[in-house]
């Protein structure tokens, strides 16, 4: 199979060379060239199988010609050796609780996978450059600590992430390196995106693991199939997505297209509503993100959108008749999380509150309702705990990382200096 350019359909690569390069030299994201549709026989007893076998039947089309099954198999059971469990949060209503992983987000799996695919594609060193809102962050920074060959560049917006969320990116030394950006996460995307297109650092073999990245997207239609897998194939189910640079749901509507029974997708904004507006108006623009408690979503131009066109012929009414936008501000996050708790014993953080009240707004009356809880409430905990009013248990994986003083590197949002940094640093 192979993987066009979203800005260029003629520019076809191979899931190796994309994976390796990141970004398109035309800028364009990697999308697959054909979507497999899935056998009658996977769905039908998909509730049967394992997590990381059915990771290997809906992923392995687009990677077969660069890595052989068995290597292929074992890369998956590495990548999926954690819980992703669906949890009942009242009747009809439920959390697919995806931060089990080493860094208790949803971009552990996307993290893992990537890195172990450049392990087996590149013979030379890669430096990887990687702009967060949050978690993309500390998921990049666990995937990647230590693979040989290469080194990780987290470029953060300074004073914009949670405590815990820092820590765990610039606490870990060795082949990783933090740049803490005066700025927003926009600014670090753009950054990020500069330099993939700067001939002067062509030598530098740069690639990326945000969402951009097609190994970083792919697995996190992984999800869907799993709720699926639990609920059943014959059952009527909404999702809503808590969606920042739309990778995620993006990547559950492919799913949708091979064939996996998902009756309705919600993407779930905080008040940087870009999509949700979108989808009102027909008319894209992005604008300068706004800070909020559900930072992983502070997203003013998400990226992923271009691959939602490729994704629907660029037809702004079949895009509209698949996804429903949502958005909710702070204050109504804030009243979520304490009525959950309040009535159902149950703690979101705050991206998940935000799908939460989405699904119970906007979700089709008689379907199962399923929100995406994409990360730890402990990782919020300073927005969390005064909401609910006790102390959140921290895991005995992340007390190491606080315990330890942060060493990041001091940024202006110039790309001249993120330039000379770069070329300084090979």
């Amino acid at each position: 199979m192979k993987f066009f350019s979203t800005n260029n359909k003629q520019h076809n690569k191979s899931f190796r060379e994309a994976v390796i390069q990141g970004l398109a030299p035309d800028r364009g994201l990697y999308f697959p060239t054909e979507i497999p549709v899935l056998s009658q026989d996977f769905f039908r007893n998909i509730s049967t199988m394992s997590l990381p076998d059915i990771a290997f039947e809906v992923m392995y089309p687009y990677v077969k010609e660069d890595m052989p099954s068995t290597v292929f198999l074992e890369l998956v059971k590495e990548i999926l050796n954690f819980d992703i469990p669906l949890v009942k949060v009242s009747e009809d209503v439920f959390s697919l609780e995806l931060y089990h992983g080493p860094t208790l987000a949803f971009k552990d799996v996307g993290a893992r996978f990537m890195s172990r695919c450049l392990s087996q594609f590149s013979d030379k060193k890669v430096r990887i450059l990687v702009a967060t809102s949050g978690d993309t962050g500390s998921a990049v920074a666990n995937g990647f600590f230590g693979v040989e060959n290469v080194e990780v560049v987290i470029l953060y917006p300074s004073n914009k992430i949670s405590d815990i969320q820092e820590k765990q990116l610039t606490t870990l030394g060795g082949n990783i390196t933090a740049l803490e950006v005066d700025g927003n996460f926009d600014d670090c995307q753009r950054l990020v995106k500069e330099a993939f297109q700067d001939d002067d650092l062509k030598t530098l073999n740069l690639s990326s693991a945000n969402s951009i990245n097609i190994a970083r997207w792919l697995p996190q239609s992984i999800y869907y199939y799993w709720i699926v897998a639990q609920l059943g194939h014959e059952k009527k189910i909404s999702v809503s997505v808590p969606s920042g640079n739309f990778g995620n749901i993006t990547a559950g509507l492919l799913a949708k297209k091979t064939g996996l029974a998902i009756d309705q997708f919600i993407a779930a904004t905080n008040i940087n509503d870009i999509i949700p507006s979108y989808l009102q108006t027909g008319t894209y623009m992005a604008k300068p993100s706004q800070q909020t408690i559900s930072n992983a979503m502070d997203v003013g131009d998400p990226s992923n959108f271009y691959r939602l066109l490729a994704l629907f012929d660029n037809d702004f009414d079949r895009i509209k008749s698949e996804v429903i936008g949502y958005s909710l501000e702070d204050e109504s996050t804030r009243k979520v999380i304490n009525d959950v708790f309040q009535k159902h014993q149950y703690i979101l953080d705050p991206h998940g509150a935000v799908g939460y009240k989405a699904v119970i707004d906007k979700g089709t009356a008689g379907n199962i309702k399923v929100f995406l809880e994409t990360a730890s409430p402990v990782k919020f905990r300073e927005v969390v705990e005064p909401i609910i009013g006790q102390k959140l248990p921290v895991p005995e994986r992340l007390k190491e990382a606080l315990s330890k003083s942060k060493s990041s590197i001091k940024m202006k949002k110039t790309y001249s200096e993120f330039k000379a940094f770069l070329l300084h640093e090979s």
